[in-house]
């Protein structure tokens, strides 16, 4: 009998032991995931960010990393994380105030309000065709999961999936919670048209307007406000999407909120763009930002203007993010952050004509971050084009990255490059009607100047009295010689 106690004692013993050792249940919260990534994106980040990178790159989406201590990237579309795989299931417990299932329907004077979670004010699919004069949209409810929210507009002001088609003139769209984003297109063939439309969304994850999944958007003269954070106007998420825009203001105050941010494609016309919580433009992956006669400016702390990148999150393909810019104007007021910053992919940046202005002194700048990538192979490789273009400020980058700049049709660079000498390799290009003015000692791996070299005088480089000095073994063009500089100053093989 004592054996058999004893022996019921120790079992005893040994289960409580075992319940007490037993991992406690990880609670969850679909409102903590972050979708796009950057994340700066919430940016997945990583680019991912280009995670859309297509990390999001962002990831440019679910939680990112901490920051790294310099600040970190910034952008974020939210998304990027485990929502569901597809429109089907990631709607499926999307409803609408006015929901429109198929069919054509014409609505003009009215006001659609939500206030439960996932309802929008107004919801179509199937193929449906909608034509809204004027109407007014509110919505309170928040989302049950951002991840489906960015993904395929779960909880957004006016929502159109499969194939659907909504156009709006006039009126208004306000959404408060989390999640819910103003105007949402998302699947192949469903497409939204606004024009002279006002949109605020001040929720968390509430972008002003947002296109995934092959969506389509055009814009005219749409105002746009957006104040929480991973809340871009302007955006596209996992699948792509394009979203052309004409004319309209945005502002937007919240963290990892740029005015425009891009898994897709968006091609912006007389755009005015203030950003004070993040930057104006983030580019994940293999997609692009078209800004033409635009007026933007940024003015966040220790980020940058435009960032390129790529953060692996899912939500964006490729490794080739392009930014181009005609007339207009690009301003950074930060006194730390380059203007440009490309991380963790290939980033090509085109300038025509743009007013460019750089606080920190910083144009250019090509790094490996932390937050997206592998440390040691993550650097950015920064393709620059100026065509016509003035430049002011330094180009940067460190060991793993590198940075190709030409310079055609008159354009002038004032500015060092590579001034520590670390950058893996920088190389510049000068045509015959195009300058660079030097403000410190620089160091090239090779100048292409075949019209501005006479014997050995470079006579479109004013020197300042700074030496530049070039890799002989990149650069056997210039056959190791030493040039001079107009203006005093050499150009002359490094040891």
């Amino acid at each position: 009998m004592r054996k058999t106690l004893n022996m019921l004692y120790s079992i005893v013993i040994i289960a409580l032991l075992l319940a007490a050792c037993a991992p406690t249940p990880a609670a969850t919260s679909t409102s903590d995931a972050s979708s796009n990534s950057e994340t700066e994106q919430q940016l997945s980040t990583t680019p991912a960010q280009i995670a859309t990178t297509s990390t999001q790159v962002v990831s440019l989406d679910s939680q990112p990393p901490a920051a790294p201590p310099s600040g970190g990237a910034g952008n974020p579309p939210p998304g990027a994380g485990t929502g569901s795989s597809d429109a089907s299931s990631g709607l499926s417990s999307a409803t609408g105030a006015h929901t429109l299932d198929g069919g054509t329907e014409t609505q003009t004077d009215q006001t659609y309000s939500a206030s439960t979670v996932d309802q929008s004010g107004v919801y179509v699919l199937n193929s449906g065709n909608l034509t809204l004069k004027n109407v007014t949209v509110n919505t309170s409810g928040n989302t049950s999961s951002d991840e489906n929210s960015s993904f395929y507009g779960l909880n957004a002001g006016l929502l159109a999936a499969s194939g659907s088609r909504v156009s709006m003139s006039g009126g208004t769209i306000a959404t408060t919670g989390t999640g819910a984003n103003g105007a949402f297109a998302t699947g192949t063939g469903t497409v939204v048209n606004l024009s002279d439309v006002n949109i605020s969304a001040i929720g968390d994850g509430g972008h002003g307007v947002m296109a995934t999944q092959g969506g389509a958007m055009t814009l005219t003269n749409v105002n746009m406000t957006t104040s929480g954070a991973h809340s871009a106007p302007i955006a596209t998420d996992r699948g792509g999407g394009t979203i052309t825009a004409t004319g309209g203001t945005l502002n937007t105050i919240g963290q990892d909120s740029p005015c425009y941010y891009s898994t897709g494609v968006l091609n912006i016309t007389g755009s005015t763009c203030n950003a004070d919580g993040s930057e104006v433009a983030v580019i994940e992956g293999a997609n692009s930002v078209i800004l033409t006669n635009s007026t933007t400016k940024a003015s966040v702390a220790d980020k940058w203007a435009v960032m390129i990148y790529q953060s692996f999150s899912g939500d964006a393909q490729g490794s080739d993010g392009i930014f181009t810019m005609s007339a207009g104007s690009l301003a950074y007021s930060d006194p730390t952050g380059p203007l440009f910053y490309v991380t963790n992919t290939n980033g090509h940046i085109s300038l025509k004509g743009v007013e460019l202005s750089a606080a920190s002194g910083i144009l250019l700048k090509a790094e490996g971050n932390d937050r997206w990538g592998t440390s040691g192979s993550n650097g950015g490789t920064a393709i620059l084009l100026a065509d016509g273009q003035t430049l002011t400020g330094n180009f940067v980058a460190d060991k793993i990255s590198s940075i190709t700049a030409t310079l055609q049709n008159g354009s002038a660079l004032t500015g060092a490059i590579n001034t520590e000498k670390i950058a893996k390799e920088i190389n510049l290009t000068l045509d015959v009607s195009s300058t660079w003015t030097v403000t410190a000692d620089s160091t090239i791996s090779c100048l292409t100047n075949p019209d501005g070299i006479s014997g050995a005088a470079i006579t479109n480089i004013t020197g300042n009295d700074h030496t530049v000095y070039y890799d002989k073994s990149l650069c056997t063009a210039l056959n190791g010689q030493t040039y001079t500089l107009t203006g005093g100053g050499t150009l002359t093989p490094s040891n």
